[in-house]
């Protein structure tokens, strides 16, 4: 009998490795895919504040890479048990956020809105790209002070 618990538990070892793997995974590729959405709010960022010089064709393309990523479906990205009280050290992800999942969607889809306005604008001229970026920005912010740890 204890020969066949000790081949069960060993035989459930890869299990639980493999569920690990998973969730760093998960949390990587949330990461990746911010960090994809912040180089690109980084252009804009970067032009508003007259860091780089304005450049209507390189705003809209920043724009419109902004807009292709939000219509990536990014539930598989929020799996439970990615939160930082699951994987400390690892993600800046509240366990709130799968506490109220329907606050967290309501801001993505505000954050969905403004990048759809941003993407409008973008092109136009350094003002417009300006009261887009602050649009947006609010929407992250918005979601950042709620759903992320603060360091």
């Amino acid at each position: 009998m204890h020969k066949i618990l000790l081949t069960a538990a060993l035989a459930a070892l890869p299990l639980a490795a493999s569920a690990a793997d998973v969730k760093d995974d998960v949390v990587e590729a949330r990461q990746g895919y911010y960090s994809l959405l912040g180089a690109n709010m980084g252009t804009l960022v970067s032009m508003v504040k007259g860091e780089t010089d304005y450049d209507g064709a390189k705003a809209q393309t920043a724009a419109d890479n902004m807009l292709t990523l939000t219509r990536y479906n990014v539930g598989h990205l929020y799996m439970p048990g990615t939160s930082n009280a699951d994987m400390p050290g690892r993600t800046d992800a509240l366990p709130k956020i799968w506490e109220d999942m329907a606050g967290v969607q309501e801001k993505g889809m505000a954050f969905v809105k403004a990048v759809e306005n941003l993407n409008e604008v973008a092109g136009l001229d350094k003002g417009e790209l300006a009261k887009g970026v602050q649009q947006v920005g609010g929407t992250c912010k918005g979601c950042h002070d709620t759903y992320r740890a603060k360091h």
